[in-house]
């Protein structure tokens, strides 16, 4: 079975700069989209310190669900459920849960637990989403959504998920093609190759290393790539991944 692999480049929601944690917050934000993931994750301890220092549940909750993506992202699927089992879910507003829901999803997705992925999409409200005004965290949301839900064959809740990633992404973010092709691999579509290079061109452009390497590793899998070709992808993705600081990411493109 393919698993799934998380597709993002940045932190998706803000922090209020006024605070120490704030300032932390944003630095490490800063840091995770210049690539710099182990100066970034730093920052952000000292940020989950901070709140606690200010007594600030609800920023303590959000550094916490910020921790938790970069170890889902990193591979640290463990610690990842660690973090997200101790945050207070009663302190979050309509931005956090969503932000808590995409979270859990994408661990659920990458341990290939589908349906619980699903379940997590499922548990926010309508009223939740409308009040959200980030659409980077929208179309996280619902790009995992879609791909669980693909994987599931629920084909009808699956395309309206991606059809949410279209109406609020933008043809520059290659989510949507990124959605599609996690989509078509799962289901052994032979259109995921020219999926994930559309999604790669895009990545390359904006200078979302995360994601180039992510899209590498995965058209590696593809039984529509040839050896040699999958080879090359492997070690570029490996590459990339090392000058990042993700070494079971790298681990995992050289095995």
């Amino acid at each position: 079975m393919v698993k799934r692999v998380i597709f993002i480049g940045v932190l998706l929601f803000a922090f209020l700069e006024a605070s120490e944690s704030g300032v932390l917050s944003s630095r490490a934000q800063r840091s995770f989209a210049a690539g710099k993931f182990a100066k970034g994750y730093g920052q952000l301890e000292r940020a989950l310190l901070a709140t606690r220092k200010e007594s600030d549940l609800r920023s303590e909750a959000r550094v916490l669900i910020a921790m938790a993506q970069i170890r889902t992202m990193s591979l640290d699927l463990a610690f990842a459920d660690s973090l997200l089992k101790v945050v207070r879910t009663s302190v979050l507003d309509a931005n956090t849960q969503v932000q808590f829901a995409m979270t859990n999803a994408s661990l659920a997705n990458e341990k290939a637990d589908y349906k619980k992925a699903v379940e997590f999409c499922n548990s926010v409200s309508k009223d939740s989403i409308d009040e959200v005004e980030d659409d980077h965290l929208l179309v996280a949301f619902y790009s995992e959504c879609s791909i669980a839900q693909g994987a599931l064959h629920r084909d009808e809740q699956s395309n309206k998920s991606l059809k949410m990633v279209s109406k609020y992404g933008d043809d520059e973010s290659g989510y949507y093609a990124f959605t599609k092709a996690r989509i078509a691999h799962l289901k052994g579509d032979h259109q995921a190759d020219s999926l994930y290079r559309i999604a790669e061109d895009k990545a390359i452009k904006a200078n979302k290393p995360y994601n180039t390497a992510t899209i590498l590793y995965l058209r590696s899998q593809l039984k529509t790539v040839s050896k040699k070709e999958a080879e090359d992808l492997k070690l570029r993705c490996k590459n990339a991944f090392e000058l990042i600081g993700l070494p079971n990411n790298a681990k995992r493109c050289s095995d």
